[in-house]
């Protein structure tokens, strides 16, 4: 199962990440990555019904992580087509409006489920068995899922609820990416860049996980990271796909981490002749 779920997340991931870097606008890029998500979906899907789970800590291990993360980057990108569909062409204030009710609308859904969403963030498993193992169908979660998960066999009481809880993860740091460049483009309307422009060698990739480093460290100060995003790729001469926040969601679940900084680290290491 391993070997199969590996090969079809890194061939999903090259096609939205393929999708994420076309010049095409929010709309398009969410309506195409949602049919590849979806197409991958019932791939998985159609895989896992025939297949065996050599025990329940393998289903468990499946409907707590592995499908949860081929599933919600499906709800990010049909929630943020419809957000983008449905967003306000009025003013910046009308804009701003509209994004914190969908910013609203994430905290009651988290609200209402926070005891599940604390034993999920906590990492704690007395209750694994319950929540993710099949055939203990809770009426409430039922009603919950959209239209993928109405088949038992392939659906538990909470893969969904935790699927929802990385999309909503997701869907907030865009939202609060938006209304952040909403406010720089009030009060800044006219930023100055260097004439000069150096060129990024490196992958986009590599430039999102130095952004978040300094970011993380507040380099350069109480400086929002968006605000800092436009000014390097102005001045390193590269165009970074608007959202920062799915790269760094998928940052956070991959094997390594930081392997772009990694790389720094050992090249200067090297360097100085600490490291051959």
């Amino acid at each position: 199962m391993i070997d199969y779920v590996a090969q079809l997340r890194k061939e999903t991931d090259d096609a939205v990440d393929l999708i994420e870097s076309s010049d095409s606008n929010i709309l398009k890029k969410s309506l195409d990555a949602s049919h590849i998500l979806a197409e991958a979906f019932d791939k998985l899907k159609k895989f896992i019904l025939s297949y065996q789970f050599q025990s329940e800590a393998e289903e468990i291990n499946f409907f707590k992580e592995i499908k949860p993360k081929f599933c919600y980057r499906l709800i990010y990108y049909r929630k943020l087509y419809n957000i983008e569909m449905n967003r306000p062409v009025a003013a910046t204030c009308k804009q701003k409006e509209y994004l914190y009710e969908e910013l609203d609308t994430i905290h009651k859904y988290t609200n209402k489920r926070l005891d599940f969403v604390r034993y999920y963030r906590s990492g704690s498993t007395h209750l694994d068995s319950l929540y993710f193992l099949r055939g203990r169908m809770d009426t409430e979660q039922y009603l919950e899922t959209f239209y993928y998960e109405l088949d038992p066999n392939f659906s538990t009481n909470c893969d969904f609820k935790v699927a929802k809880i990385l999309a909503n993860d997701m869907l907030q740091a865009y939202l609060m990416q938006e209304i952040t460049l909403l406010e720089i483009d009030l009060h800044y309307p006219s930023s100055s860049f260097p004439k000069v422009k150096l060129t990024w060698k490196g992958t986009k990739t590599e430039l999102v996980e130095q952004l978040y480093s300094w970011d993380s460290d507040s380099i350069f100060g109480d400086i929002p990271l968006t605000q800092v995003s436009d000014y390097i790729q102005n001045v390193f001469n590269i165009q970074l796909d608007k959202n920062l926040s799915r790269a760094f969601s998928d940052m956070k679940i991959r094997t390594q981490p930081t392997p772009f900084l990694d790389k720094l680290k050992d090249a200067l290491l090297r360097r100085m002749g600490r490291k051959k």
